[in-house]
C-alpha cells in the first residue's frame, strides 16, 4: 500500500472504531453491525473476561440485552498504535467512555482495545477485539487478586 492508502485506510477504520463503539454504548446492536461487519471467524476476548468467544451473534434476544443493558453515553476513540497491510490492519485504540451500563449510575467505561480487521471483496470486516478496563493502572496486589478471580460480583 502506499502511504496516502494507509492513511485513507486509517481514516476508514477510525471512523468504523469510533460510530461503532457510538451505535453500542447506545444499545444499537442493528447500527454496531452496519458499521462494523465481523469476519466468519470473528473471536472475542470481552473486557470482563471469560472464555475467548467466537463468532458474532446478531439475533433478537442479542439485541434486547444489548438494547436493555447499554443506555447511552458518550465516546471517543483515540487510536494509539496503528498496522495496516494490504488486507490486514490492527488498531489499538483507547475507548474513552462515558455513560449508563445496567442499573449502574452514569461513570467512566473506558476501555484499552485491541481491533484486528482483514479486507475481504474489498471491505473491511472484524476479525479480533480484545477490550479490557485497565486504562488506569492498578498495583501488582490487585492485579494478583484479579488473576486469582477474586475480585469477582
Amino acid at each position: 500500500m502506499t502511504d496516502e492508502q494507509d492513511r485513507s485506510a486509517l481514516v476508514e477504520l477510525t471512523r468504523m472504531a469510533q460510530e461503532s463503539a457510538e451505535a453500542y454504548l447506545a444499545g444499537d446492536l442493528d447500527g454496531y453491525e452496519s458499521v462494523l461487519r465481523h469476519a466468519e471467524d470473528f473471536t472475542l476476548m470481552p473486557p470482563f473476561g471469560g472464555p475467548v468467544r467466537s463468532g458474532f451473534v446478531l439475533d433478537d434476544e442479542t439485541r434486547e440485552a444489548t438494547r436493555t443493558t447499554f443506555r447511552g453515553g458518550e465516546v471517543e476513540v483515540e487510536v494509539d498504535a496503528s498496522y495496516v497491510t494490504d488486507d490486514l490492519a490492527v488498531l489499538v485504540v483507547v475507548e474513552r467512555q462515558r455513560g449508563l451500563v445496567g442499573e449502574l449510575p452514569e461513570q467512566d467505561w473506558s476501555l484499552r482495545v485491541t481491533l484486528a480487521f482483514r479486507r475481504e471483496d474489498g471491505r473491511w470486516r472484524l476479525v479480533h477485539r480484545h477490550a479490557d478496563a485497565l486504562v488506569d493502572t492498578i498495583g501488582w496486589s490487585t492485579l494478583s487478586r484479579l488473576a486469582r478471580g477474586e475480585l469477582t460480583d
